[in-house]
């Protein structure tokens, strides 16, 4: 079975907290052995008044850090899971939600009490400034 449709519901997730203002971060994480890439980081931009997501890609000698939409987001995001990483993590204000693949790259959400009291810097300006996505 492929992990492709549960990191679709995980995406539409990341997509809830943003719309709803509780976004305050998204990671890959948990590599498959030592890889060039450590992990990857989603925060949200303005730029403008015009939404987009930092994309931040954290390798061993350098980070690369790319701009886009929420749904030129997951397009990029997707290869990521499973090769190389195993772990999808969103810190949202209501709770922490973790995609995980396990050795049988079968894909489960895991929802947590949150981490962050707050949503992100440019979420809450967002919902200051009345701007959606």
């Amino acid at each position: 079975m492929s992990f492709q449709p549960v990191f679709a519901q995980f995406w539409e997730k990341v997509k809830e907290s943003i719309e709803n203002k509780t976004y305050a971060k998204l990671t890959l994480a948990k590599t498959i052995g030592d890889t060039e890439l450590k992990n990857i980081y989603v925060r949200p931009v303005l730029n403008d008044d015009v939404f987009s997501l930092s994309v931040t890609a954290r390798y061993k000698t350098e980070e690369v850090e790319s701009f886009h939409t929420l749904d030129e987001a997951f397009i990029v995001l997707a290869p990521y899971m499973n090769n190389p990483f195993l772990t999808a993590l969103l810190f949202t204000t209501e709770n922490d939600i973790t995609f995980k693949l396990n050795k049988k790259r079968v894909g489960t959400i895991i929802e947590q009490a949150p981490t962050f009291k707050n949503a992100s810097d440019v979420i809450v300006e967002m919902k200051a400034k009345g701007i959606s996505i």
